[in-house]
């Protein structure tokens, strides 16, 4: 009887309501009229093709509209009209709202009643208060990393340096952003604190817009360069207090 009810709850709702009125009423006398009810249900059923999972797609707009705030085509303000996304995206309504959901989350935008959702604007306060927050996250991932990555580890955050300033020169802003990225991948996972890992991806994201916004002042790639630079020399000596 378990299997039948694993079948059946693969259907669609009308389907499986249906059913589950059937077998629930009092048939037991005469099984072979709910198994024929079961069969054709099972050979009406409407197909279910998965071709892609929701949560797929979901991420997928998530991504869409993330890389285009990141890139200054979404400016801090702008409102995100849902029929007009949904409509260049050819996606639903509810998968935009879950997309957008998860940049609320983020804090990458604003979802006001009466007035839908916008792209945030950073205060002058709310970036400070992030940077200060990326100093704390960023010592202690240092630090942790300068006593805790073993050889492999560190030659991965060498050859992730290596490409970062590569980079440097590139007009391309966001390779650079991505580079970045890259760097700070490595020297999360080499400090091995899952609760960083963990509370850090929504953080990342905001740091990453302020980023976008640093990085076009002229002077402020090879500032944050030579920052990087000095914390790879402390963790080449192994002395966290320095990385810190």
């Amino acid at each position: 009887m378990s299997s039948t009810f694993s079948t059946v709850s693969t259907f669609s709702d009308g389907y499986f309501g249906h059913l589950a009125f059937l077998l629930s009423s009092r048939l037991s006398d005469n099984l072979d009229i709910y198994r024929r009810v079961v069969l054709n249900a099972f050979m009406n059923a409407p197909a279910i093709l998965a071709f892609e999972k929701p949560a797929t797609l979901r991420a997928r707009v998530a991504d869409f509209l993330r890389e285009a705030i990141m890139q200054g085509r979404l400016q801090p303000g702008e409102r995100l009209r849902e029929h007009e996304w949904c409509e260049q995206l050819r996606i639903s309504r509810p998968t935009l709202r879950e997309a957008l959901r998860t940049l609320e989350a983020e804090r990458l935008i604003v979802i006001e009643p009466h007035r839908g959702p916008h792209v945030a604007v950073m205060t002058p306060k709310a970036a400070r208060d992030l940077y200060a927050m990326r100093a704390l996250i960023e010592g202690y991932a240092a630090r942790a990393f300068a006593l805790n990555a073993d050889q492999a580890k560190r030659a991965q955050l060498r050859a992730a340096f290596s490409a970062l300033k590569l980079q440097t020169h590139n007009p391309d802003r966001m390779a650079l952003l991505a580079a970045k990225q890259a760097f700070y991948d490595v020297l999360l996972e080499g400090c091995d604190n899952a609760v960083v890992a963990e509370l850090l991806p929504g953080l990342l994201s905001r740091i990453n817009l302020l980023r976008a916004t640093s990085f076009s002042q002229p002077d402020r790639t090879p500032s944050s360069l030579r920052e990087i630079e000095q914390i790879m020399r402390a963790i080449a000596r192994r002395d966290p207090e320095a990385a810190e």
